[in-house]
């Protein structure tokens, strides 16, 4: 590939090398450093080195928390003071509610009603306060919409955040 079209690409991708080492930054005192392990047995079945990254062991025990974080930090202080708002029943949901709470702001948090009870909980221990939807991703979208515009002072963080 010639170096006009690599540099090409890379200005159109959402994040270069910078924007990863800034959000490592910023989010460096809230996340854990979660291990990289290996596995002789099945490095010997794959016929490969393989490494996994122990996710599991992150704060809200998914990576979802780092992209949440970053999101949730990067914010300015006056949008951040508005609070968040998005739609969610599992890890996401937990993560926003969790990284809002460590910035010390609210969080509002869309999930369907037949979510698991667990993920419920664990927003609700996060610190994210929780607005009941139907299952639908269309009822989950409108009431999100229809809460930020009705409380017009939030932010909001769609349920798919790929910062990092």
């Amino acid at each position: 590939m010639d170096a006009q079209k690599k540099q090409s690409q890379c200005e159109n991708y959402a994040s270069d090398i910078i924007t990863i080492k800034e959000a490592q930054l910023r989010i460096s005192p809230y996340v854990h450093r979660t291990p990289v392990l290996t596995s002789e047995s099945l490095n010997l079945i794959s016929g490969r080195k393989l490494y996994f990254k122990c996710e599991c062991f992150q704060k809200g025990g998914a990576f979802k928390f780092r992209g949440a974080c970053n999101a949730i930090f990067s914010l300015g202080d006056d949008q951040a003071a508005k609070g968040v708002v998005t739609h969610s029943s599992g890890n996401h949901a937990a993560a926003v509610s969790l990284a809002a709470s460590l910035r010390g702001i609210p969080a509002y948090i869309v999930i369907p009603k037949n979510a698991p009870k667990c993920k419920v909980e664990n927003v609700k221990r996060y610190g994210g306060q929780v607005v009941c939807s139907e299952a639908t991703m269309q009822s989950r979208e409108s009431i999100a919409n229809e809460f930020r515009q009705k409380l017009e002072q939030f932010w909001f963080i769609l349920s798919t955040i790929s910062a990092l």
